[in-house]
């Protein structure tokens, strides 16, 4: 039966054919993994405030999607990559004052503008608060960074998501206190009162009080560790990485003694690109893998 067997062939080949053609296929025909566009989530930090002048968000030395080359955020060095299609784009969505409880909006604006990778720094602005009592609850935020982020694996299957660890904020406190500048910008600014109010006091009542706030910066980052192993292998935390960082004041903003500067920012980018960095020589996951 010649005819049939024609028959079978073509829609054998077309069968093949169709795979060949499938996102998955074309993927894996293409390479390393690329993300066409990266985006930035979270708050001042990653907005780079302060990092280039007088209470102004400099997003061109993000730590994220920067594009300045003293800095090599992650989007610089993906451009440096040398495999590979060429990035569509860098997009910061971060708001300066933002607790977890903006990271949803931000994360339905990634996906309109269709971001594949983005990256979350969010919770000091959650221990930041005008009193103790007042901090974000350990599970609300995880609550609601884990809801966010649920937003993005349904509208991005294909994306992947990186979690910062929240700065140590008592390791601020530590390197800024002996400063009397760093102090005053503290006290006229009420920067972050939870932590640096009464900064040059060693009363029991202030250790304690850093102490509690230190604890809560841990607990929201043990959190974020929870949140990207039920995520799955498209997500990456820093163990840690950032919480850990030995910054100093020469990190610090001038302008402020709170957000990173120019320095600041490289040093974060240098301290968490490395957790990702793999991802860059992988294919792209399939969605059966997630």
């Amino acid at each position: 039966m010649p005819g049939r067997t024609v028959t079978v062939l073509t829609v054998v080949a077309a069968f093949t054919a169709s795979l060949a053609a499938s996102p998955a296929a074309a993927s894996d025909a293409r390479g390393p993994w690329r993300p066409a566009v990266v985006a930035a989530l979270g708050d001042s930090i990653s907005a780079g405030f302060n990092a280039c002048g007088w209470y102004v968000s400099c997003r061109s030395r993000s730590w994220s999607t920067g594009d300045d080359v003293g800095v090599q955020s992650h989007y610089m060095r993906l451009l440096d990559l040398d495999a590979g299609p060429v990035l569509g784009g860098n997009v910061n969505l971060a708001v300066p004052g933002t607790t977890s409880a903006g990271l949803a909006a931000q994360v339905e604006q990634a996906v309109e503008r269709r971001a594949d990778y983005v990256t979350v720094l969010v919770g000091a602005q959650d221990a930041c608060a005008p009193q103790e009592r007042l901090m974000t609850p350990v599970s609300v935020y995880e609550r609601r960074v884990a809801g966010a982020l649920a937003t993005f694996r349904r509208s991005r299957p294909g994306g992947r998501v990186f979690l910062a660890s929240v700065p140590d904020l008592k390791r601020l406190w530590r390197v800024g206190r002996d400063n009397l500048i760093a102090r005053g910008f503290w006290a006229i600014g009420r920067i972050c009162p939870t932590m640096l109010a009464k900064a040059s006091s060693e009363a029991p009542a202030e250790r304690a009080r850093r102490d509690r706030v230190r604890a809560r910066v841990a607990a929201y980052n043990a959190a974020l560790s929870r949140i990207c192993t039920a995520y799955g292998p498209a997500c990456r935390f820093d163990g840690n990485a950032l919480f850990d960082c030995p910054f100093t004041l020469n990190h610090v903003s001038k302008w402020d003694f709170f957000h990173p500067n120019a320095a600041g920012q490289r040093l974060i980018a240098q301290r968490t690109y490395p957790v990702v960095r793999d991802w860059f020589e992988q294919p792209a996951l399939r969605p059966e893998s997630r």
